[in-house]
């Protein structure tokens, strides 16, 4: 994570150029409204906006509503908004959170070890804004996938009895109370529920590490345990990965998740407060 302070530091007129990070704008919202034109109203200066849907997600269908995207799909976007290898990322969303960890993830799944998340979003920034749109010299990343661990359904299914999965949507969602996406409410049989939007404070922002720890530990997803993380479709469980990552803990990403899950209705489903 970057704080607004932190960040308006490393793009100070004393940072060397190529330690000042290229800047994505990733805003997104479940249901909208869609991103573009709220970066075209005002974004950070030098910020290259990228788009959730069509770039950082391949297309819907029996993989979920966000599978992973194409490699060189991904790949190709990224080296239009500037990045290489070697130089420094910084992601940030409307404030949310989920859009940008989805970004954080794919980045660090790609191989690149240089990302971070603007803690609170856009909202932590206290500085200008601008409605110029950069052309950034194109980037030299080329994602390696594989760098950060991935389930699939059979791996879900495996890690809810074996370890812990964690269930990052709504209580509400989890019990199978309400369900306003998917065909069919409830929970991966032994997932436990740890809603994604208590990572964070009041004021949007991540909490401390310790909480977060303090918070995981509870639910079993210690350091050295086999840890995994679902939720609709793949977006705000990143944004659990993240979490996790701060409190030390490493997850692996189910990026199909719930829209995946059951889109096969052979798949069993629990439901009510308690795992199954």
């Amino acid at each position: 994570m970057i704080s607004g302070p932190e960040l308006a530091s490393a793009l100070g007129p004393g940072a060397p150029p190529a330690e000042r990070p290229v800047l994505l704008d990733v805003r997104w919202q479940l249901g909208g409204p869609p991103g573009r034109p709220q970066y075209a109203a005002g974004h950070l200066p030098g910020a290259v906006y990228v788009d959730l849907e069509t770039e950082l997600a391949g297309p819907p269908g029996s993989g979920g509503r966000h599978p992973l995207p194409d490699p060189e799909i991904f790949g190709t976007a990224m080296r239009r908004a500037g990045v290489s290898h070697g130089r420094p990322v910084v992601v940030y969303d409307g404030g949310q959170g989920w859009a940008a960890a989805r970004a954080w993830w794919l980045l660090r799944w790609g191989g690149h070890r240089r990302v971070r998340v603007l803690d609170g979003g856009l909202a932590a920034w206290e500085g200008e804004l601008t409605t110029e749109e950069p052309r950034p010299a194109e980037g030299d990343f080329v994602p390696l996938p594989g760098g950060l661990p991935v389930l699939d359904a059979d791996g879900a299914a495996r890690l809810a009895r074996s370890g812990v999965l964690l269930d990052a949507r709504a209580e509400a969602r989890y019990r199978g109370d309400e369900e306003p996406i998917d065909p069919v409410g409830g929970h991966i049989p032994g997932a436990l529920s740890a809603p994604t939007t208590e990572n964070v404070a009041p004021d949007g922002r991540l909490r401390p590490p310790a909480e977060l720890a303090d918070r995981f530990s509870r639910l079993g997803a210690v350091p050295g345990a086999e840890v995994g993380v679902y939720c609709g479709s793949g977006v705000s469980a990143a944004h659990e990965v993240l979490a996790l990552a701060v409190a030390g803990v490493e997850a692996a990403l189910y990026p199909g998740s719930w829209s995946e899950w059951t889109a096969d209705p052979g798949r069993p489903v629990a439901q009510g407060p308690e795992p199954g």
